[in-house]
């Protein structure tokens, strides 16, 4: 009996290990970094994010290996403010697995550029949700940010899968933005810091007014992009359904940040998902996208003709 006990103990503690939600690498880039502080220390910094957010629970949820969201997180040191305090971008990526396929289709590809904090080697990498703002709030802004972004995928990630399954972690990330650090060096948490920031990305996705946001992730992911192997017909009008939605939404409200956000990187794809479709698709695509995309107006047109 005290060997099965260990046993289910061990295999128990196996399956606590690898239940977290994150598959994430960390990069560091300090090469514009003109310092004679010995760069060892950027190292500790990435290996330190990277437990972090690998290794925390960010969910109830238990995990699978296989079933970890991938995503990949850069930060770019531009600037050393004072000592131990650094001014930086960081860019977020990740992507959700298609049904039947190899495709890793892209959830987010965004750059923050307004990411500054304090980070003294070796100092713990902590963050608590209840009390966000911390003793020292360059310190805390650190861990604020990556976990926002952090609650931001599985948002995304949950909303993909089942209708508005994110709500709870859009719900978390609008937690950090009330409770976000406040220092004259930190920018990113106010509605006056700018017109495409953590601010206004988390206000579109938790605003009631903006509940057909989270249908139209759905509809591409889950009832477009997962039936492209079994049903690619009906998976084009779902996902032609979604976009078309997304230009509505996009008329009553005209430039809500999301839309650029939802589009970040989907060119190509579309244009895969389009060419196979039959001409009155393509025109349909052609003339949503367009009014979307602007910048790939020219290009949609051409590649869809």
């Amino acid at each position: 009996m005290y060997k099965i006990h260990f046993f289910l103990f061990i295999v128990f503690n196996v399956a606590i290990l690898n239940a977290q939600e994150l598959q994430s690498k960390v990069i560091i880039n300090a090469s514009r970094i003109n310092t004679t502080v010995d760069k060892k220390i950027f190292n500790t910094l990435q290996t330190q994010l990277t437990n972090f957010l690998n290794g925390r629970k960010w969910t109830s949820d238990i995990f699978n290996e296989n079933e970890k969201i991938q995503c990949n997180i850069l930060i770019n040191l531009e600037s050393i403010i004072e000592p131990t305090v650094y001014k930086a971008s960081i860019i977020i990526q990740a992507a959700r697995p298609v049904y039947n396929s190899t495709y890793q289709a892209a959830l987010i590809n965004f750059q923050d550029q307004d990411f500054s904090f304090r980070y003294v080697e070796y100092q713990p990498i902590e963050f608590n949700e209840n009390r966000v703002q911390g003793t020292d709030a360059l310190t805390a802004n650190l861990t604020a940010v990556l976990a926002y972004y952090a609650y931001l995928i599985i948002a995304l990630d949950y909303d993909s899968f089942s209708p508005k399954g994110g709500d709870i972690y859009f719900q978390k990330m609008q937690n950090i933005v009330n409770n976000a650090p406040e220092s004259s060096s930190i920018n990113g948490w106010r509605a006056f810091d700018g017109l495409r920031n953590r601010y206004w990305l988390s206000d579109n996705l938790r605003n009631a007014r903006n509940n057909i946001l989270h249908d139209v992730i759905y509809s591409y992911y889950r009832a477009g992009l997962d039936k492209m192997y079994d049903a690619e017909k009906e998976a084009r009008t779902n996902i032609l359904q979604a976009l078309t939605q997304l230009q509505a939404f996009n008329k009553e409200y005209p430039n809500t940040m999301f839309v650029e956000f939802f589009l970040q990187t989907k060119y190509i794809e579309l244009v895969g998902i389009f060419k196979n479709g039959t001409t009155n698709e393509k025109l349909k695509a052609v003339d949503v996208l367009s009014k979307l995309d602007i910048a790939n107006a020219a290009n949609y047109k051409e590649d869809l003709k």
